[in-house]
């Protein structure tokens, strides 16, 4: 397995991978069995597997936690190894956003409302740099989890509306849940124990919802209830709470008769917790 850090080694590498095709990872590092999971759906849609590990300044806010997002390479890469990873692609910041750089991708519409309310800025960054890896590495599959939907929409939109020729697939793999429900996250590492253990709340209060609305409860009812159980439970906050339409996010105030996604963003001490779950 090769760490490489500068782009020139980079193209050179991955010209010497020869024929097949080379699935890529793209990730910001403190991996988990989330992002293992995606490594091994890899291996089965590609001949060689590449994963970025790359904490992207534009997609922090001015307020949120770059600085305390965790970076430790020598674990991640020690994680790869086993999993058949060849290369993985570790740029510095000034290697990704050399001086001068002057250029941001900008999704609209999909990017609206949810995250990209809380987070002015975010998907931009998201899209830019995405949109950089994908012509760095040249993969001709790309897989991300799903567990940030609107995100995965941002990136196949970008992807669509650029005529990007690679990659040509770009996939969703379902999010990786703990055993009570709690949906993998790098940011789980930061909640204590007692938080930890109240975060539980959040994927029970969201299949609750679901099977309210399924059966027959209005929508705005069934969120308004999933609002007050994750209050109740320890979440300090709702940022969002909100059923969407599965393709072009559309608002959902009705029961859903076509592919939808009940998305909840909440904060319990001091962490950001996002789900998504299927209707």
């Amino acid at each position: 397995m090769r760490i490489i850090h500068r782009l020139g080694e980079l193209r050179k590498a991955r010209a010497a991978l020869g024929r097949g095709k080379l699935a890529l990872v793209p990730t910001m590092g403190a991996l988990h069995e989330g992002h293992l999971t995606l490594v091994r759906e890899a291996r089965q849609l590609a001949e060689h597997v590449a994963v970025s590990i790359f904490v992207n300044p534009r997609q922090f806010g001015a307020n949120e936690d770059l600085d305390a997002y965790p970076r430790q390479l020598e674990r991640d890469c020690a994680l790869l190894e086993p999993e058949g990873v060849e290369l993985v692609w570790a740029p510095l910041p000034a290697e990704m956003y050399p001086e001068g750089y002057a250029t941001t991708v900008s999704v609209s519409g999909v990017s609206q409302g949810l995250c990209g309310a809380a987070r002015p800025g975010h998907f931009d960054g998201v899209a830019t740099v995405v949109c950089k890896l994908f012509n760095q590495v040249e993969p001709e599959v790309a897989l991300f989890g799903e567990k940030d939907w609107q995100q995965l929409a941002v990136i196949r939109r970008m992807a669509r509306d650029l005529d990007l020729p690679r990659p040509a697939e770009i996939v969703g793999v379902p999010t990786v849940r703990e055993a009570d429900g709690l949906a993998l996250s790098s940011r789980n590492a930061y909640l204590s124990p007692d938080d930890r253990a109240r975060a539980a709340v959040l994927p029970a209060a969201m299949k609750k919802a679901i099977a309210e609305i399924s059966g027959g409860t209005p929508v705005a009812e069934a969120l308004e209830r999933l609002t007050v159980a994750l209050l109740a439970g320890g979440f300090a906050s709702v940022d969002y709470a909100e059923l969407r339409d599965a393709d072009d996010f559309a608002l959902l105030v009705e029961r859903p008769t076509a592919p939808a996604r009940l998305l909840v963003a909440a904060r319990i001490g001091g962490t950001r917790l996002i789900d998504n779950m299927a209707v």
